[in-house]
C-alpha cells in the first residue's frame, strides 16, 4: 500500500546557523554544492501505457531493512505527477557512456524515448534503459515535501547489475566519470 506522510519542517537555530534565515545566494548554494559529485539515474515508469521518465541526480540508499531508496523530482516536472501516479518506477543507473540519454531524458520534449532503447521491466514493466550499469524496480512508498522538490522514497521490489563499467557523474556543473583519476 502506497503512504504518503509529511515530515515537521525543521527549524533552524538563528544563532547556529545564520544564513539560514533564505539568505543564502542560489549562485553560492549551487557552486558549493557542486562540489559534491553524485551519480546521475533515469527514473521511469509507464503511465496509461507510454513510457515517461526523467534525469535525477539526487539518488540514494535509505535502508536496508525494509530496502529503501529516496529521489528528489523538481516540482516543475512534468513527467513525475505521471510516475506518481504509476506508483511503480524502474531506477536506472547511467554509465559513463550515457551524457546522451541523461540529456534525452532531462529533455522537455514530447517522446523522450524516441531517441533511447528500453525495455519494459520484468516487475512492473516500467521502462529499462539500453546499457545501463544496474536497475532497481520499486513502489511508491512515501512522497515528503522538499522545498522546490518531492523527497520520494520507493520500496525497492527487485534490482540487478546489467553491466560492468564506470558511472556518469555529476561534478562542478559538467559529466565525468568514476575511474577518471588516480586518488
Amino acid at each position: 500500500m502506497t503512504t504518503y506522510g509529511r515530515a515537521v519542517p525543521w527549524q533552524p537555530d538563528d544563532d547556529l546557523y545564520p544564513e539560514a534565515d533564505g539568505l543564502v545566494d542560489h549562485a553560492r548554494f549551487r557552486d558549493v554544492l557542486g562540489r559534491f559529485a553524485s551519480g546521475i539515474t533515469v527514473v521511469t515508469a509507464t503511465h496509461d501505457g507510454v513510457p515517461v521518465g526523467l534525469t535525477c541526480q539526487s539518488f540514494t540508499s535509505v535502508s536496508l531493512d525494509p530496502p529503501l531508496v529516496l529521489f528528489c523530482p523538481s516540482r516543475a516536472s512534468r513527467a513525475w505527477p505521471l510516475i506518481e501516479r504509476a506508483g511503480r518506477f524502474c531506477v536506472n543507473v547511467l554509465a559513463a557512456d550515457q551524457a546522451d540519454v541523461s540529456h534525452a531524458m532531462a529533455s522537455r520534449g514530447i517522446d523522450k524515448f524516441a531517441q533511447v532503447g528500453w525495455r519494459p521491466s520484468a516487475e512492473s514493466g516500467s521502462p529499462v534503459l539500453d546499457g545501463v550499469l544496474a536497475h532497481l524496480e520499486c513502489t511508491l512508498e512515501a512522497v515528503h515535501d522538499g522545498g522546490d522538490h518531492h523527497v520520494v522514497l520507493g520500496r525497492v521490489q527487485h534490482l540487478q547489475v546489467d553491466r560492468e563499467g564506470d558511472a556518469l557523474l555529476y561534478f562542478r556543473g559538467d559529466y565525468t566519470a568514476t575511474g577518471q583519476s588516480n586518488v
